[in-house]
């Protein structure tokens, strides 16, 4: 895994490291620039020419010959402009034609900007935006330009674009449908706490090339925007670069914590990114390995557990079918299909190393809880909303191990409270965007408003909110799957970027999910690691297959996985 920041931890990491007298902001903003003018030459070789790349000391290069290449660089009032006049110089330097727009009063820059400012002004002008118009004719002579900066507002963004830099923002993106588009820690507008568009940012984009084709240079870690939400599909691509902050503060990471937070103090190691195959492939191994703390000479079927999946009735199997087959794949020792007497004889044609179990109501199901060796539960692919409010609750009273899914969840919409008092820690529930709305539609009205202000409500908050309120893990399904544990811990598995995974969206595939995680509690995997690791394996048994996956594929990835694994 990797770790996710907020805005405020990334201030306060930096702060510490200066702080501390290892670094300077300037040395910051200046190794910031760097990096930004690193990643365009790193994504788009073709801009070197003649050797006009990069360098940490770019001064021995050779200016460029030919047609200069042009760079149109956007700064902002704060740290983040000054990011953006180091990249304007460093660009200059190395021949490029430059031309450096600034939004805000030069004289109320932060110090650190405002001597970026003045270095910059000694080599070129800077236009104020409020002398641009969607006719403006200042590029006139220039040229369409290759690379598109936006330096206006980065990471601290806590308003929405006002409607005079919106009108000069819609001029310059309209650009980007020929350029090069950079952004700058953020593309301006977007909250990185949550990876939504504060205000009516999208009306800038009327007409004009999404964001899906740009870069963003962020710095040290990424950003809680950058993978949640609408982040991804703005950020376009996400290269974080290096700015020495590990080097100078390592000690400062777990020391400073985020103040204001009102009763919950956040540490600076906060949100755990479950999407970096080599970090979260080595903690899948890890825990994935650790099956039984009996040698494996003697291990047999029971010591990896044994599953119930409870089914619906005719017709309605095909949905638990796919979890039990989850599960039985993932390496639960047995898995056995709950099902009512009318649909015993489809389900039996349809399986073989799955075993069957005759389970027509709660009476039945508590008899068949009797067997202690029975050590999870899964309830709600395809059980029906009936069966479900008859089931549930005498699965909960048994305290196995239980992931609780769709009709397990929905069935409850009317009184989720009801639902709560039965939860117990043990417990992992699923939900997706409609399911989540039926149990908790305060936190669910809460995060679908539109934000005006930052940092905007997101959905590891609404999460980490369900999760306390419900008393167990709550894995908020999506592109952006979030997970949280009563206790704020929480992690994203993110599928966006080059690990993104559009065809999982098939009827099933969340039936599966739910059949990973029971799977992974009937081997002894507390709830939270049950999850996390479940969901992870998830989109990598969907990148495995690749486009024209259907639900049922996705439990025959896994010996795919594992052996990439070596496990």
């Amino acid at each position: 895994m990797t770790e996710l920041l907020t805005a405020a931890q990334m201030r306060a990491i930096e702060h510490a490291a200066i702080e501390s007298g290892g670094v300077t902001g300037l040395d910051l903003m200046e190794r910031a620039g760097q990096g930004v003018v690193e990643a365009i030459f790193e994504e788009w070789p073709e801009l070197v020419r003649r050797g006009a790349g990069p360098s940490r000391s770019p001064e021995y290069l050779a200016k460029d010959e030919e047609d200069p290449l042009r760079a149109v660089v956007l700064c902002g009032p704060g740290n983040n402009g000054g990011d953006g006049f180091v990249v304007a110089r460093l660009l200059l330097r190395l021949g490029w034609k430059v031309k450096v727009f600034l939004y805000g009063d030069p004289d109320r820059l932060p110090p650190d900007a405002r001597m970026n400012y003045e270095r910059w002004d000694e080599l070129g002008d800077v236009i104020e935006f409020s002398k641009v118009s969607l006719k403006d004719d200042r590029l006139a002579g220039f040229g369409i330009p290759d690379v598109l900066v936006d330096a206006i507002f980065g990471t601290g963004l806590t308003r929405q674009i006002d409607p005079v830099l919106g009108q000069s923002l819609k001029f310059f993106f309209s650009l980007s449908s020929h350029v090069r588009f950079v952004a700058v820690d953020s593309p301006s507008g977007l909250c990185m706490d949550s990876g939504k568009v504060l205000g009516a940012r999208a009306e800038i984009f009327t007409d004009a090339r999404p964001l899906s084709a740009g870069l963003t240079v962020t710095f040290e870690r990424r950003k809680l925007g950058h993978v949640l939400s609408d982040g991804p599909a703005y950020c376009g691509k996400v290269i974080v670069a290096a700015i020495g902050l590990n080097e100078t503060s390592e000690r400062h990471w777990r020391q400073v914590e985020l103040q204001g937070e009102g009763a919950r103090r956040v540490p600076v190691r906060g949100i755990d990114l479950n999407d970096i195959a080599i970090d979260s492939g080595r903690r899948a191994r890890a825990v994935l390995t650790k099956q039984s703390h009996l040698p494996s000479v003697v291990a047999h079927k029971y010591t990896h557990g044994h599953a119930l999946i409870l089914s619906g009735g005719p017709g309605k199997t095909g949905a638990a079918r796919l979890a039990a087959r989850g599960a039985l794949r993932i390496g639960a020792g047995l898995v056995t299909l709950g099902v009512p007497s009318l649909a015993l004889e489809e389900v039996a044609s349809r399986i073989t190393a799955l075993m069957l179990q005759c389970v027509d109501g709660s009476q039945m199901l508590s008899d068949v809880l009797q067997d202690v060796r029975m050590n999870a539960l899964c309830l709600g692919p395809g059980l029906g909303l009936e069966r479900a409010r008859d089931l549930v609750p005498v699965a909960l009273i048994a305290k196995r191990a239980t992931a609780l899914d769709a009709d397990a969840l929905t069935a409850f919409a009317g009184d989720p409270e009801n639902l709560f008092e039965m939860l117990h820690d043990r417990c992992v529930l699923t939900p997706h965007g409609g399911e989540f709305a039926r149990l908790f539609p305060d936190l669910a009205e809460k995060l679908s408003e539109t934000p005006v202000r930052g940092p905007a409500y997101s959905k590891v908050d609404a999460t980490r909110e369900a999760a306390a309120r419900a008393g167990c893990v709550v894995l908020f399904k999506g592109p952006d799957t979030v997970i949280a544990a009563p206790d704020g811990r929480c992690s994203i598995n993110a599928a966006c970027y080059d690990r993104a995974a559009p065809w999982l969206a098939t009827a099933g595939s969340g039936d599966v999910l739910a059949g990973y995680i029971a799977g992974l509690l009937a081997r002894g995997f507390d709830p939270m690691t049950a999850a996390e690791t479940a969901a992870w394996l998830h989109v990598e048994c969907a990148r495995l297959f690749g486009p024209g996956l259907i639900a049922e594929d996705l439990p025959e990835q896994l010996p795919g996985v594992f052996k990439q694994l070596n496990i």
